[in-house]
């Protein structure tokens, strides 16, 4: 370094990620009250889901209470719950603070956080999953297959509280999807609807997919077994996956095969679905 000092403040992960959500909950409060301005109907829902609450960590946990409450586990015991959790772990809301922007940077069909929040089940599972994540890590293994089953009755998308999932995820859509107990997906991964990363049927142990940051994954593949799904990689819709795929590479078909260029961008964030190139087709 010359002798110049340098400007640059360094500030701890903690502090980075507790910015993001602040900036994430006054992002959602003001496009909720904007809702309310243009439509007076919306003033009950927007006060219950929002504008009431105190924090985002209470919000969202009041949302999943909501939609995972039954005559078992009731409204006021989940929220307590699923609160204690963020509680506890505080990175939990880092990454529905990212799944969230991640479904406003990627789906071209919204343009808010609000949106999702509300009604997009993706992003409800993805958050319920990281509960009951939370609860088979700290040993509490019934109450999370509890979670796991209400999720998968209400949204119609089964998680293994086991699996393993990172930040920046988009579930698009999401109905049908399954991911098995020892199945990986890392961060900014995206997923569409009816996709499985489930075992083959007759392995043990670890047996199901990882799937590495950036990948993309279309609508209705199955991908199976303990295969590696390498960075930015692309899986064509309806494919099924039986072998590894290396990184920046698409592949599509039954079984699914190498198609197209090598690239060297994450389509699991830039949605780019593009498979082929004429010259490279089998």
């Amino acid at each position: 370094m010359s002798g110049q000092e340098s400007n640059v403040v360094f500030l701890p992960v903690e502090d980075v990620a507790r910015r993001e959500v602040t900036a994430l909950w006054d992002t959602l409060r003001l496009e909720a009250g904007a809702a309310v301005h243009r439509d007076q109907a919306l003033a009950r829902a927007m006060g219950s889901a929002v504008l009431m609450h105190a924090s985002f960590g209470h919000a969202l946990s009041h949302r999943l209470a909501v939609k995972l409450a039954d005559h078992d586990v009731d409204r006021d015991e989940l929220l307590a719950l699923i609160y204690g959790a963020y509680i506890d772990r505080p990175s939990l809301l880092g990454a529905a603070t990212a799944d969230l922007q991640a479904v406003k940077d990627r789906d071209p069909s919204n343009s808010e956080v609000l949106i999702p929040f509300l009604y997009f089940k993706g992003f409800s599972a993805l958050q319920g999953y990281r509960v009951a994540h939370w609860l088979w890590t700290t040993g509490r293994r019934h109450l999370a297959r509890h979670i796991q089953s209400r999720i998968s009755e209400v949204l119609a998308i089964d998680i293994h509280p086991a699996a393993e999932m990172g930040r920046g995820i988009m579930l698009d859509h999401g109905s049908g999807l399954v991911i098995g107990e020892t199945a990986v997906v890392e961060d900014d991964v995206s997923i569409l609807q009816n996709v499985t990363l489930g075992g083959t049927g007759k392995d043990t142990g670890d047996r199901h997919p990882k799937v590495r940051r950036g990948v993309l994954i279309g609508a209705g593949a199955k991908i199976l077994g303990n295969i590696e799904i390498g960075i930015g990689a692309k899986v064509g819709a309806g494919s099924v996956v039986v072998a590894p795929v290396a990184p920046y590479t698409s592949v599509v078909g039954v079984p699914a095969r190498p198609i197209g260029k090598p690239h060297t961008a994450l389509p699991g964030i830039t949605m780019d679905q593009t498979l082929s190139e004429p010259e490279y087709m089998i």
